[in-house]
């Protein structure tokens, strides 16, 4: 079988089923594993380089606005790569290329690969999408097994969380403008042991104001704005912090975003562990501190 992946998320998944030699095509944010970086690109940005968080909020929405993608499809090289399988989205225009966008250019190749579309909103759906995967590419077995270590995983955070108090928590997805959480990150913050304020659980994040932060009375905020690794994540937090914007007193982290918030693969349970450390450090005092995590302020 050859596999295009439009998606960093399932190429992530592909190669963790073992599926990774017959992943031929991927999107220019396919990091992880680093061999992904080894396959052809087929899926590029529109967006030009080095805008600010609120330059970049402002370059979508007026893309959107006019219709335009978000992305580059490269048919040319998808041509050239007889795909069995292309793998893509109908979830979110930002995130990566259309399914629509997909078919038309498959349509116009003459191409008559299988289209699966990946649409996970929770977290229950992100895991089922790994069997999905699974089915599709004989990988049933390894699939079956990788969900089943996944779930042990987060059935140990909610042991240790259990009975606790749940904090009023605040991950942030975007900080110019703010942006509230959704799809599965609300499920990953109840999972940890918080309470989610502002977003909805399986719904969209959506844009918010300062002032409706301040009155969401967080106890913690956690700074996760998509397509920012750690570091690019703490430098926005600390931007935050310096700015005033955020409620006195309160303690702000920062997580990568690309590697376990963002992106609904297995990685997602990296990062409900990370959150559970932060909002329980003393029920896992017991183990190293979470490597996708920072604090960026105390609370006091």
């Amino acid at each position: 079988m050859r596999i295009v992946s439009l998606l960093p998320s399932t190429t992530e998944i592909l190669f963790d089923l073992g599926a990774g030699d017959d992943v031929v095509g991927v999107t220019f944010e396919c990091d992880h594993p680093v061999e992904a970086r080894t396959r052809t690109i087929v899926s590029t940005s529109a967006m030009p380089e080095g805008l600010t968080t609120r330059e970049i909020d402002a370059w979508v929405a007026a893309a959107l606005h006019r219709g335009e993608d978000l992305y580059h499809l490269d048919a040319g090289a998808l041509s050239g790569l007889d795909a069995d399988l292309v793998v893509t989205q109908d979830l979110c225009a930002v995130c990566a290329v259309d399914v629509s966008v997909v078919d038309d250019a498959l349509a116009h190749l003459g191409c008559t690969a299988e289209v699966l579309t990946i649409d996970p909103h929770t977290l229950d759906e992100v895991l089922a999408s790994v069997e999905t995967l699974g089915k599709a590419t004989g990988t049933e077995t390894t699939a079956s097994e990788l969900v089943t270590s996944l779930r042990s995983r987060l059935d140990e955070v909610a042991r240790r969380v259990a009975g606790r108090p749940r904090p009023r928590t605040l991950l942030l997805e975007w900080t110019e403008p703010p942006f509230a959480p959704g799809h599965w990150v609300p499920d990953m913050v109840a999972l940890a042991g918080g309470e989610s304020v502002l977003g909805t659980p399986g719904e969209k994040s959506f844009r918010t104001t300062w002032q409706a932060v301040t009155e969401a009375r967080p106890e913690v905020v956690v700074c996760a704005p998509c397509g920012y690794d750690l570091d690019g994540s703490a430098a926005l937090a600390a931007q935050l912090v310096a700015s005033g914007a955020l409620p006195d007193a309160v303690p702000v982290w920062a997580v990568d975003a690309n590697a376990s918030f963002a992106r609904p693969g297995p990685r997602l349970v990296d990062g409900v562990e990370a959150l559970a450390g932060i909002l329980h450090p003393e029920a896992f005092a017991d183990l190293p501190a979470s490597p996708i995590a920072r604090r960026v302020r105390d609370g006091g």
